[in-house]
């Protein structure tokens, strides 16, 4: 028969095991259990001693891999980060110069019959060009005026300081030269790709005139010099401090991809307020998954949350660069669809990335880590308001053209003429 000693003993052990076992979900790398122990400048972690903190902190694994990846992000980001050069007489973005140097390094030249052909791949494209400080059009109508519009208030602006060039330039919303169809880079200009395109990215038209037009913005959102204004008197009224701690969409249903944070709305508006909005498509309630369309918000409403959702449209979305005009964190899902200035801007240090096919669960789960971490919550935010507010303003987007129609202009290995039939003058 046993002894007392040794049932003792058994009890122990049993104890041991329960109690290990009840700790299995805990990640925390030796990384930061040693920053926890030696470092107390370092960013709060979610692992915790206590087993009370254990049994509340239900996402002690993901949050850990949440905070490796922003500990990462900073890292990285000091051993790739590039340098504009103070003395250059550009004082175009660094980033922007690498975007413009990978797109036209696929050219070893530029020939006419590779322009001809971009010019019958895209629907309805408008030929521009320049000699001599003078601009001329193609003489088909534009398809979209306001967003010929936005194009042309650049290149009549800046004619005089761009060499001859001849582009055809595609306003749709998507991309045409895609890798798989052609085997040869096609010189097609388009604001918006993904890897699979050969286009070559242009400034949107959006940046002044043009973009989506509803009863909130009738005419397009345009104009960024004057939105840009609006939007930092709003991030004023609305500092960190006093915004709203419930994450925020507002937005029609042009992807399946959105559907997951309105659920998750519609189970939780204490932790986010999303809902659909009426496109020019909407029918019925199916269009907005099966509630009535919410009514729009202006872009300077959005500034009263703390955290914001970008999604894709048909494309990239237009709406990107206005919230981060709002200083608050953008959560940006998907990294397919580009427009020239998103390479600039780094997952974990400008924002929060997203995956496309986020569960509501993993939704949920990232956005109470984040309400949990807002020390790193506002760091993000920060520095993706201060790079959109100090590297993309109308000087930014005038230097990219310059930079890119120079580089452009230098592969042609043919000299721009005009032809009167085809062709007519733009003037201001």
């Amino acid at each position: 028969m046993p002894s007392f000693f040794g049932h003792f003993i058994i009890a122990i052990s049993v104890f041991i095991v329960c109690f290990a076992s009840s700790n299995s979900g805990e990640t925390c790398s030796s990384n930061q259990n040693s920053n926890q122990n030696t470092n107390q400048n370092s960013e709060p972690s979610s692992c915790s001693g206590t087993t009370a903190d254990n049994k509340e902190n239900k996402f002690t694994k993901s949050w850990n891999e949440y905070l490796t990846a922003y500990e990462k992000a900073q890292d990285d980001v000091k051993t790739t980060a590039c340098q504009t050069e103070e003395k250059s007489s550009s004082k175009l973005h660094c980033e922007y110069k690498r975007v413009i140097q990978q797109e036209i390094t696929q050219y070893a030249q530029i020939t006419k019959s590779m322009i001809n052909e971009a010019r019958k791949l895209a629907s309805h494209p408008i030929t521009y060009i320049n000699i001599n400080g003078t601009l001329y059009r193609s003489k088909a109508d534009c398809l979209f005026p306001a967003r010929c519009q936005g194009v042309e208030h650049f290149l009549l602006k800046l004619s005089s300081k761009l060499p001859d060039f001849e582009i055809v330039l595609n306003n749709h919303d998507w991309p045409y030269a895609k890798k798989n169809f052609h085997s040869k880079p096609i010189p097609l200009f388009s604001f918006s790709k993904t890897s699979d395109y050969w286009d070559i990215f242009y400034p949107a038209w959006t940046f002044w005139a043009g973009g989506p037009a509803i009863s909130k913005y009738p005419t397009g959102l345009g104009r960024w010099d004057l939105m840009r204004k609006n939007l930092l008197l709003s991030a004023k009224k609305w500092p960190w401090s006093k915004k709203l701690s419930t994450a925020f969409f507002r937005g029609s249903r042009t992807s399946s991809e959105r559907d997951n944070v309105i659920l998750l709305s519609r189970d939780k508006p204490d932790l986010i307020d999303a809902a659909y909005t009426k496109n020019q498509a909407w029918k019925s309630k199916a269009d907005t998954l099966g509630k009535d369309p919410s009514p729009e918000v202006t872009l300077e409403d959005h500034c009263k949350y703390k955290y914001l959702f970008n999604f894709r449209g048909v494309a990239a979305s237009f709406r990107l660069k206005h919230l981060f005009m709002c200083e608050s964190l953008v959560l940006h899902v998907g990294s397919d669809w580009l427009e020239f200035f998103y390479p600039a801007l780094k997952p974990w240090v400008h924002y929060v990335p997203v995956a496309p096919n986020a569960s509501v669960k993993k939704i949920e789960d990232l956005l109470n880590f984040l309400r949990s971490h807002e020390d790193i919550a506002t760091k993000i935010a920060q520095k993706g308001h201060l790079f959109i507010k100090d590297s993309l303003n109308m000087q930014d987007v005038e230097a990219y053209w310059v930079e890119l129609l120079t580089k452009y202009a230098q592969k042609l290995s043919f000299i721009p003429t005009v032809e009167q039939a085809l062709m007519k003058k733009i003037t201001k």
